[in-house]
């Protein structure tokens, strides 16, 4: 009987010589007829640590090598996209406003609704 293959994102690569992978798979909805997506993670044995979260990854069925992991990493098929992280030179960057840099903002006056204080009684009687 042939070994099943499947195809998947590694999810986790912090176990020693382990991978975690992710199959996603298409299904039409019994009921409703829409096509849902379905998961399943499958642990996968890495022996040379080489593959890392976010690449894309073929498994394979294999013997089981311990208690989770029955699949081996075959191959990769996608490279994992590196986030581009620029850090700005203090000079250059914008100044940050200061609170005593900031203008005062002027006071609300009241809108004669509701009960008056006692600052709007003192300045009507004098």
């Amino acid at each position: 009987m042939p070994k099943r293959v499947l195809t998947g994102t590694v999810v986790s690569d912090k176990a020693d010589k382990t991978v975690v992978v992710s199959v996603e798979r298409r299904v039409k909805h019994p009921l409703y007829g829409k096509i849902i997506k379905r998961s399943k993670k499958y642990h996968a044995h890495d022996s040379e640590n080489a593959f890392h979260t976010g690449e894309i990854v073929r498994i394979e069925e294999c013997a089981p090598v311990s208690k989770l992991k029955t699949w081996t990493v075959l191959d990769r098929l996608g490279v994992a996209a590196a986030a581009e992280i620029e850090i700005a030179d203090p000079e250059t960057s914008a100044p940050t406003k200061t609170p005593e840099a900031a203008p005062a903002k002027p006071a609300k006056a009241s809108k004669g609704k509701g009960k008056a204080k006692a600052e709007d009684v003192a300045e009507a009687d004098a």
